[in-house]
């Protein structure tokens, strides 16, 4: 009880980071921690208090004050409040941990040699690591951040600064798409288009991939490697160039489809197809983007179904032979299996990517034909409405923002869910 609370009275005295370290005996530490605590405290004197008191405002003199500036910069002085708030607690953990150590009769460190001796030991990788976590905060959570900040804003066409000011709304770009019908009904087509979208042309990708990749492994097939090189070619031709070319061969009027392959077609007894609107009719662009998807993405689950088979012992299937099984029982019971044991969450990555993927949506017909409304054209999925929110003729940056977050929320509890039915993040095995 007595150790616990001397430990508690350090813990008190951290409260000014350093004088916990330094009534530990740590003065070389104690030094340290109060050097943090002075740099932070002068930068909040000096650039972070305004900085924090124009976050809340935003400004409140047009042209003199740019809103949008005021809130990068909040943010930016967000995360340093947030670091430094990390710091002040593990500064006080630590002169607890110290002193309770001191009183249990345990060596601490005390002289500067000692505390870098202890940091080598103790605290090498977390050292390594910080660079690292350093350009996440630069790279990921800082303009993560903004976007979470803007999207409780009413950033649009209104209010572009430093003409006009931003204003904090609150969750009202969030109720707008569900509840203002110029957003709902874009937001009920083009969300369900995506899902659609998503689970049909990245399960295409996947079925040809390991359908190829079943097939070509088999024995008795010949030149399996020139087959393997041809599986590739989609693979190794820039999917820009890819998704252009096909667009160009999907034209209704001079395109390769509807002037070449489709008359070829014709030729055989009882087909007769007319010119397919590929363009200018929503379901027959929506087909074809889906067949592209799979044309494009089958490639990479080809050679990563291609290994997993190389690893499938022989011994298992000489054995269902002799049990009886045929080829659809060997393939269901064997080969699937260990399949999806391995590449499941590599699975659940290609349906989030497809469900981001702006470049197959845009590139081929700029997400046309037609117009839902809000911007939105008939094969849009979110993340290309998002775009066309933000670079149209009247930008919506804050519903574009709010979007952004759905489309994350969505995408993350969708990905943690698989992955812990699948038990991808289980290394133990």
């Amino acid at each position: 009880m007595r150790t616990n609370s001397k430990a508690m009275q350090t813990a008190l005295l951290s409260i000014i980071p350093g004088v916990g370290q330094f009534k530990n005996g740590q003065k070389f530490k104690a030094g340290l921690f109060f050097a943090v605590f002075l740099i932070f405290l002068g930068e909040m004197l000096l650039f972070g208090g305004q900085a924090l008191y124009n976050f809340v405002t935003l400004g409140s003199v047009p042209m003199e004050h740019n809103s949008l500036f005021l809130l990068i910069e909040g943010t930016l002085q967000v995360i340093v409040t947030v670091i430094f708030i990390i710091f002040w607690v593990l500064n006080i953990k630590d002169a607890y941990q110290v002193r309770q150590s001191i009183e249990k009769g345990f060596p601490v460190a005390v002289t500067r040699k000692e505390f870098f001796n202890k940091l080598y030991e103790d605290g090498f990788a977390y050292l390594l690591t910080i660079p690292a976590y350093l350009v996440m905060i630069v790279a990921i959570i800082f303009p993560v951040m903004v976007t979470l900040f803007m999207a409780f804003t009413n950033y649009d066409f209104r209010h572009i600064p430093p003409a006009n000011l931003i204003d904090w709304i609150g969750f009202s770009n969030f109720t707008n798409i569900f509840t203002l019908s110029s957003y709902r009904d874009t937001f009920v087509k083009v969300f369900s288009w995506t899902v659609i979208w998503t689970i049909l042309a990245t399960t295409l990708q996947i079925t040809l991939g390991i359908l190829t990749a079943v097939v070509a492994n088999q024995k008795f097939v010949k030149f399996r490697r020139v087959f393997g090189v041809i599986f590739l070619l989609p693979w190794a031709v820039p999917a820009f160039i890819t998704i252009m070319s096909f667009s160009n061969m999907f034209n209704d009027t001079a395109g390769a489809i509807n002037t070449q392959v489709i008359p070829l077609l014709n030729n055989l007894p009882f087909v007769d197809i007319g010119n397919i609107a590929w363009k200018t009719d929503p379901f027959w662009t929506k087909t074809a983007i889906i067949l592209i998807q799979g044309w494009l993405g089958f490639p990479y689950i080809y050679v990563m179904v291609s290994g997993i088979l190389q690893s499938i012992s022989e011994d298992l299937y000489e054995a269902a032979k002799m049990d009886g099984a045929n080829a659809i029982q060997r393939f269901r019971n064997i080969t699937l299996p260990a399949i999806f044991l391995v590449a499941a969450p590599t699975f659940v990555t290609q349906y989030t990517g497809n469900f981001n993927n702006f470049s197959m949506i845009y590139l081929f017909n700029e997400g046309g034909p037609g117009s839902l409304g809000g911007n939105a054209g008939s094969t849009d999925i979110l993340i290309s409405w998002i775009y066309k929110l933000t670079t149209g003729g009247s930008p919506q940056y804050s519903i574009a923002s709010a979007l952004t977050l759905i489309i994350s929320f969505v995408v993350i509890s969708i990905s943690l869910l698989v992955f812990k039915k699948t038990n991808a993040f289980n290394m133990e095995d």
